[in-house]
């Protein structure tokens, strides 16, 4: 099979992207994004990674792939086993058939992720487009070249233990439109999105859901000692800029979505929408800085300063995604 891999900043929107492509139909990562309506924020207490909550900055996994599948009328054939060999044996016939098979697979197991990135992170996404000898090729979205793993690797990945397992998950594209109406869909994404991120309705999903955070930050010394503080802030950081491309990863490419559409749509407002996307990734990333250094420093930490740039995160997204639910009312 001829594939051509391509670099992407995360892996499901990267593989969606590649997926569709190959196939016929070009799209960036960017608008598998946007167009998927996945850009969140979440701080969930009864889901440990590590032993901390887990914090996520988009939908849960495969919400791309389904969303995508939703709003383009893509046709996915998804397959799950509970048996390591019928699950092997499943992806050895979609590759001989001449398939790209969509795999998700946990970090820790996959040998070509440098010893220090390895960690059991169970929803990543990556693409097989062949085999030789008793190595599959694999694209994986987030690395510059395309690698090998051997079967026997593949599998482990494939059928890891824990939080998200992936439990075999493979998938392939058996269907979709001859070309995409972005009039229709761009919008139509932008509303989901902004609803929510503005009208969620637990306190700890979306804007709400970033002050949550913010709280839980200016209390930590009253609930942990100043080790477990280092931790879980080292904890946030590491969600936020390491696993599923982070806060600030996720705005950036949301920001690019907004641009794209803009050129699409021929509409200045969503490049200036765009820019103010841009701004709260900084601000995200400013937090993650001085978290950071905040951990290594020695001595008791500036939990209110931290807090407080949360805080501002939190005013900037509700500008920005307030600028867009006012966009769309006309739309």
């Amino acid at each position: 099979m001829h594939f051509e891999h391509n670099q992407s900043a995360h892996c499901e929107t990267g593989v969606m992207s590649a997926l569709l492509t190959h196939n016929g139909l070009p799209m960036s990562e960017a608008m598998a994004l946007g167009l998927s309506n996945a850009v969140a924020f979440a701080y969930i207490p009864f889901i440990k990674l590590a032993g901390q909550p887990l914090i996520s900055y988009r939908l849960p996994p495969k919400f791309i792939i389904k969303g995508l599948a939703k709003r383009l009328k893509l046709k996915i054939n998804f397959q799950n086993f509970k048996d390591p060999l019928q699950g092997a044996e499943a992806l050895e016939r979609e590759v001989e058939s001449g398939k790209l098979v969509g795999l998700q697979t946990s970090v820790y197991w996959l040998p070509y992720f440098p010893e220090e990135m390895r960690f059991h992170f169970n929803a990543h996404n990556m693409l097989v487009y062949g085999k030789k000898g008793g190595s599959y090729l694999i694209s994986d979205p987030v690395f510059e070249d395309v690698v090998e793993v051997t079967e026997k690797d593949l599998t482990k990945a494939r059928f890891a233990k824990g939080a998200l397992a992936p439990k075999g998950l493979m998938y392939t594209l058996e269907s979709m439109p001859e070309t995409i109406d972005y009039e229709q869909h761009i919008p139509a994404a932008i509303k989901k999105n902004y609803k929510v991120m503005l009208g969620a309705p637990l306190p700890i999903i979306g804007i709400r859901g970033i002050r949550h955070l913010s709280k839980q930050v200016r209390n930590l010394s009253k609930k942990r000692e100043l080790r477990d503080q280092k931790l879980y802030l080292g904890h946030i950081v590491r969600m936020q800029e390491e696993i599923g491309t982070g806060g600030a990863g996720f705005r950036f490419i949301y920001a690019s979505f907004l641009e794209e559409s803009s050129r699409i749509m021929g509409d200045s407002q969503l490049k200036e929408i765009s820019d103010s996307m841009t701004d709260t990734g900084d601000a995200w990333r400013d937090f993650a800085v001085s978290a950071v250094q905040q951990t290594k420093a020695k001595g008791v930490m500036d939990l209110n300063g931290l807090a407080d740039k949360v805080l501002v995160v939190a005013e900037k997204e509700k500008d920005v995604w307030r600028q867009l639910k006012s966009w769309s009312k006309n739309k």
